[in-house]
């Protein structure tokens, strides 16, 4: 992570400060179970929860040095807090391994980062229903491949992008509970050590689930399913950004991102208006997804446990929530700002002669009698006429001038199939599947 794309809040899930206040919670509630079994004093978990009740400061460094030397952080955490407790620390970790500990934060801090994420996703999806009401009838064209094809609203586009959230949205729900698992189960994974009430005390107090078989890890193709769908979201972002990317360019200028005061675009040329919020983006899901392929790795482990996973996830944990955070908070300015020109997307569906219509004129003369293949002939060769031009024809006039077209179609009729409106008849059903 870098602080040029991260939030504060999100951030503050990955400090060392949390991850080790965390820790000490996963410890001293299992401490508490214990002296509930009577495998440790009850006097032990007091004297934990007496210390911690000051409200103690984590000295990072002091850990860390300790670290230095016994090489392992874990240890070097339950050292420092004995210093700091005294005699009666000595019953933390009865029967605990470190991935114990481990585990169960890291679902801690995915869950905390994951309702970050709900929260962006909710701003976002709000954002994108009000600008969607607001084009709901907006007309523009529709393209595949690129190339004009038949009308749209701008409306439409944002309801897509509205649907495409909602679904992310529900996937991420069910990350966070996939995610959202507790391991205290001791070498192995067998509770040979403790007892799995304990794990079922820590789970509760945590807000977790236990997971049902640990081995000595939680399972990482739980980790994996959590990373592909940051990964989806990331694209879901992608896709509208790159859809921006495209409306902004000179030839099209249908929409584009907000230009503030004073706001520079190029150090060369003073006349440009770049789209490098939503390039930003484009990048950003990139890295968001490049999480995905390390931690699909991480699912084979060797045999009940090795930590190949463990450097994977230092890096991918914080960097794709961080990111994905930033990133969707980015999208939301964009949408509520993006500045959008109906005068322009007017004229864009209007600059190819009215091709935009040909398929309705297809249908109604199959309709009239001709056979598909010879109506198709009929409209396309007009069509090719006005494409030629560069729209400098009009296939409406064609038409009512082809002999073949006249002979099935008045005038009139011909004219009734270029009536734009017609292609908006269902925008309102669409509209309530997509926002009920």
């Amino acid at each position: 992570m870098i602080p040029r794309y991260s939030r504060p809040a999100m951030t503050k899930i990955w400090e060392p400060e949390n991850r080790f206040r965390i820790w000490f919670e996963i410890e001293a509630h299992a401490t508490d179970a214990l002296a509930d079994l009577g495998v440790v004093p009850k006097s032990a978990a007091e004297a934990l929860w007496a210390w911690w009740a000051t409200n103690p400061a984590i000295d990072v460094a002091a850990i860390d040095a300790i670290e230095a030397v016994t090489k392992h952080d874990v240890i070097a955490f339950l050292t420092w807090v004995a210093e700091q407790v005294g005699d009666e620390a000595r019953f933390m970790h009865q029967g605990m391994t470190s991935s114990d500990v481990l585990d169960t934060c890291l679902a801690v801090q995915l869950t905390q980062a994951t309702d970050l994420l709900l929260a962006d996703m909710d701003a976002l999806l709000a954002t994108i229903k009000t600008r969607a009401m607001e084009h709901k009838f907006t007309p523009t064209i529709g393209r595949s491949h690129g190339i004009h094809a038949e009308p749209v609203t701008f409306g439409l586009k944002l309801a897509q992008a509205y649907a495409e959230f909602a679904r992310g949205r529900e996937r991420l729900v069910a990350a966070r509970a996939e995610i959202a698992t507790c391991a205290i189960s001791g070498a192995v994974g067998t509770f040979a050590n403790i007892d799995p009430k304990v794990e079922a005390h820590v789970a509760a107090k945590l807000g977790l689930s236990v997971e049902p078989v640990s081995t000595q890890v939680i399972p990482r193709d739980r980790h994996a399913m959590f990373f592909a769908i940051l990964g989806v979201i990331a694209s879901s972002i992608e896709r509208l950004a790159i859809e921006i990317r495209h409306l902004q360019r000179t030839e099209v200028l249908e929409a584009e991102e907000y230009f503030s005061p004073g706001q520079k675009g190029s150090s060369a040329m003073p006349h440009k208006r770049n789209p490098i919020l939503t390039e930003n983006l484009t990048g950003l899901a990139r890295m968001v997804r490049s999480a995905v392929t390390p931690a699909m790795e991480n699912v084979a482990l060797w045999h009940e446990r090795d930590i190949s996973h463990s450097s994977v996830e230092r890096y991918i944990g914080p960097d794709a929530t961080i990111t994905l955070d930033f990133a969707l908070s980015r999208l939301t300015g964009v949408v509520e700002k993006l500045l959008v020109y109906p005068v322009r997307m007017q004229k864009n569906l209007d600059r190819m002669g009215g091709l935009v219509h040909s398929q309705r004129v297809l249908l109604a003369l199959t309709q009239a009698g001709i056979s598909r293949e010879d109506s198709y002939a009929i409209v396309q060769r007009n069509a090719m006429k006005v494409w030629e031009s560069d729209g400098a024809l009009s296939l409406l006039e064609l038409l009512k001038a082809d002999a073949d077209v006249a002979a099935k179609m008045s005038a009139a009729e011909i004219e009734d199939r270029f009536n734009l409106d017609y292609h908006f008849k269902h925008v309102d059903t669409i509209f309530d599947r997509v926002f009920g």
